[in-house]
């Protein structure tokens, strides 16, 4: 299993402002994390990445969510970003970003839906939105799935219930509002980064 990151937890910072940026990501980084997503549905993206991108790319995977569109694929990997994750299952924006030689987390919910995203190319997998499915979901699909692929559960991972998804097979998760909501505080996203990170560690003795 190839993962281009030492913590598999995903920090996506849905909203955040390219002012508030640095001291966010800082504060991850700090805290542990290594891949950092910024979806595009946030404010001034094309700000924000290519400078987060110049300023940390050397010490974390920075990446966009929220891509659907190829033409996106190519603007991110023209500012040098190296993670995309999806929300759903596009074998186009997979390809494209593989010919870029990014890293790819695909989202899908269903068997099909993964195996469209491996046979695109997709090297790892997003299961969105998972609190929704449960972990027993993700088991019944993990079991089908090439054992090699990473499972990410994203939507509705807390600090509290982390453990239950990574006992099913899943390698690590995507965490959004649990870990970061627009407008929250610098101190607040260390504490809430070192929850994720202490859970994780001890999810994993």
């Amino acid at each position: 299993m190839n993962l281009p990151i030492k913590l598999p937890l995903i920090a996506i910072l849905r909203g955040i402002k390219p002012e508030e940026a640095e001291a966010h990501i800082r504060a991850l980084i700090d805290a542990g994390f290594d891949a950092i997503e910024v979806p595009l549905n946030s404010p001034n993206w094309q700000q924000t990445l290519p400078q987060m991108v110049h300023q940390f790319g050397d010490r974390a995977v920075i990446g966009a969510g929220t891509v659907l569109k190829t033409t996106q694929v190519d603007e991110l990997a023209s500012i040098g970003c190296r993670l995309i994750v999806t929300p759903n299952t596009d074998a186009a924006v997979i390809q494209q970003a593989v010919k870029h030689n990014m890293w790819v987390a695909a989202g899908c919910a269903t068997a099909t839906e993964a195996f469209t995203a491996v046979n695109a190319g997709a090297q790892a997998l997003k299961i969105f939105p998972a609190s929704a499915f449960g972990a027993a979901y993700i088991k019944a699909i993990k079991a089908v799935l090439p054992p090699e692929i990473p499972v990410f559960a994203v939507g509705g991972v807390t600090p509290q219930n982390l453990a239950e998804y990574l006992a099913v097979g899943c390698i690590g998760a995507g965490l959004g509002s649990d870990l970061y909501r627009a407008g929250q505080s610098v101190t607040q996203t260390i504490e809430k980064a070192q929850a994720f990170v202490q859970a994780y560690k001890e999810a994993t003795r």
